[in-house]
């Protein structure tokens, strides 16, 4: 499933005073939830789940006051900076220890080359790694957790918790060109960390301020070579990534159109409804259904509070097992919607359970359960074996793993290793009943970290907004390590033209699709544009999904995406840009239009030549199949919106 725009994430009342400073609970920048960071909170979690200690009011929570934390980075405790590479200063504070730092190349790395690891040395001790770089012509920083907030910000106002389920601590600085000044990430993508960056009004530069608890090993980071763009800068770090945490297996099942019940029908969903649009969503090009919140008993009202038993409610299903094999015969793969982590008052189960839920979910109606406690883990792992075994499924969609982060920082251990202990023993369990089981992960916790345990990643919910699905998935690929990038639910209104369906699938492209709507409600000349794009996409998913994409700078929001692998070339168009085509480089090339007009600019690099040029329409009509010259220099392609034209180089100087 996924947050309700009706529901923001609230942060959590506090008994104190509004005057009373509190370390480290500043909302954060994505979710809005505040994360408590001060040790020795009092709302612990339960130890034990058969006598379970009543559960606190939603009213009311304990927390510890400290000292406040300066406005602006310029005003921290003093800390001398040294020179670190390039134009990058380094400077270390670790209270009650002498803190050193090393930097050493990293050579042992497949794909690109130059990715130095930053080892600092505190043994015992919290630390806190500032970098600084002068402003130069910097323009905007990607991060994980950035959303809508890619340009500059101030010091002041740049913060973000990281964990294993909680985004990856990882950020580019970049300068107007595009180019890179400062790539880095932490090397352990598990540990609970907070991030504090942006412009120093007082010094002109950009600061990334890492604080990280106190460990007994060295804390790394590593640090990318400048590049011309973050794309690039990003490669060598999924490559180090990628050695360090090898992914969960992708089957072919992972990377095929997907069809979700879950804009189509929210949770008022059957049986019945189902299978008549896997039915349609099979002949569309659709190889995997995902059957989304709405099937399990108590499963109504927007809400979670009647979640924890995941028992399918006997009206709506009354014999999912046998409904399962009916999607399955139409030759689609079948996953279940889970949030495991979450607790309701309106479960069954809620008595034996509250004990070990302390904490209110960010969503409403729902505790969470404590991953931090191994009975919490075993009955996780067994309910999540139960559903697949049971129903004959090939694989989970879970949802909400990043409620976790509630118990972030409160002194009762680390949240991100214990998911990743629940993860790996999930994994391996789900693994004995069914070796290639889908499992489907979605951001914020995409990150590498989280590679081990999913092989469907995908972006966050962005209903009806083909931009924000162009943005998310390509955010979410850049740092994706293993797992197939999936495209949120594509929604768009019966009533719709065909180039507006197009400009949804077009929104999705660069990505696996998942589609939404009612099949059977929308029109004729619907379907056939998904058909059109669904076929053409699979066509060529080789070069959409394995190829080396570049899709320019994140503060421009992705307007001239491009795939490229061997001799062929994929370009989506999104805004007004010139389109640079390079004869010299690539023989096929494939142009997207998503823009509003029928006509695209070329520029013509490389000697042109003659092409064969293959138009269609967003509905997938062949509106042109002739040879066209195609000269030097930037000239207009007639291209209508919602549609693309393949140019195939049969004469010229290759």
């Amino acid at each position: 499933m996924n947050p309700h725009p009706s529901t923001e994430p609230a942060t959590e009342p506090a008994t104190e005073p509004a005057t009373e400073p509190e370390t480290g609970t500043a909302p954060h920048p994505a979710t809005g939830r505040a994360h408590a960071t001060v040790p020795g909170q009092a709302t612990g979690p339960a130890t034990a789940i058969e006598a379970p200690a009543p559960a606190e009011p939603l009213t009311t929570v304990h927390r510890a006051s400290a000292a406040p934390e300066p406005l602006t980075t310029a005003h921290d405790v003093p800390a001398p900076a040294e020179p670190l590479l390039d134009q990058v200063s380094i400077a270390l504070v670790a209270p009650g220890a002498d803190p050193r730092w090393t930097l050493t190349d990293l050579t042992d790395l497949p794909g690109p080359g130059g990715l130095r690891a930053l080892d600092v040395h505190a043994p015992g001790a919290p630390v806190e790694i500032r970098l600084s770089v002068p402003l130069g012509d910097a323009t905007g920083y990607w991060h994980p957790q950035g959303g809508w907030r890619r340009t500059l910000v101030p010091d002041w106002a740049g913060r973000t918790t990281t964990c294993l389920v909680d985004g990856p601590a990882a950020g580019s600085l970049y300068e107007h060109s595009g180019a890179t000044l400062l790539t880095w990430a932490a090397a352990d993508p598990v540990t609970e960390a907070t991030v504090r960056y942006g412009v120093s009004e007082e010094n002109d530069t950009h600061v990334v301020h890492l604080r990280l608890p106190a460990a007994d090993r060295p804390h790394r980071l590593l640090l990318a070579p400048r590049a011309p763009s973050v794309a690039a800068a990003l490669r060598p770090l999924r490559a180090h990534f990628a050695a360090a945490h090898p992914p969960m297996p992708v089957p072919d099942a992972a990377r095929v159109p997907v069809y979700s019940t879950w804009y189509a029908f929210n949770q008022d969903v059957t049986a019945e409804a189902v299978e008549t649009q896997a039915a349609l969503a099979a002949g569309l090009g659709c190889g995997a259904l995902i059957l989304d919140d709405g099937w399990q008993r108590y499963g109504s009202g927007r809400g979670y509070s009647g979640v924890g038993d995941w028992t399918p409610d006997p009206a709506k299903f009354p014999d999912l097992t046998a409904h399962v094999a009916r999607v399955r015969a139409r030759g689609l793969r079948y996953l279940l919607w889970a949030a495991p982590l979450l607790l309701g008052p309106g479960a069954d189960c809620h008595p034996r359970w509250t004990g070990a839920a302390p904490r209110p979910a960010t969503v409403p109606g729902a505790h969470v359960l404590d991953p931090r406690l191994p009975e919490v883990r075993a009955h996780v792992v067994g309910l999540c074996v139960r559903l697949v075994a049971e129903h004959g499924l090939d694989g989970l969609k879970l949802d909400f793993l990043d409620e976790a982060a509630v118990y972030a920082g409160d002194g009762g251990g680390d949240v991100g290793h214990a998911m990743t202990t629940l993860l790996a023993e999930l994994r391996a369990a789900l693994e004995a009943v069914r070796s290639d089981v889908l499992i489907e992960l979605r951001q914020p916790y995409t990150g590498p970290g989280m590679a081990p345990y999913g092989n469907m990643l995908r972006s966050f919910d962005c209903p009806a907004d083909a931009t924000a699905n162009r943005v998310r998935t390509l955010d979410t690929a850049l740092l994706a390590v293993g797992g197939a990038v999936h495209s949120d639910m594509l929604l768009w209104s019966a009533d719709a033209p065909p180039e507006a369906v197009a400009r949804q699938l077009i929104g999705a492209l660069h990505s696996v699709p998942q589609i939404s709507v009612r099949l059977d409600r929308v029109p004729e000349a619907h379907r056939e544009t998904v058909r059109f794009w669904l076929g053409w996409w699979r066509t060529h998913r080789e070069l959409i999904l394995d190829g080396e994409t570049e899709p320019g700078r994140p503060d421009d929001l992705y307007p001239l995406v491009t795939a490229v692998r061997g001799e062929e070339c994929l370009i989506s168009v999104h805004g007004d840009r010139v389109v640079p085509l390079d004869t010299a480089a690539h023989r096929v090339f494939h142009l997207v239009n998503g823009t509003g007009g029928d006509r695209l600019v070329v520029d013509v690099t490389g000697g042109g030549g003659t092409v064969s040029a293959r138009v269609h329409g967003p509905d997938g009509r062949m509106m042109g199949d002739r040879p066209t010259p195609l000269p030097e220099g930037p000239g207009p392609l007639n291209v209508p919106r919602g549609g693309l034209v393949s140019l195939t180089l049969t004469e010229g100087p290759r």
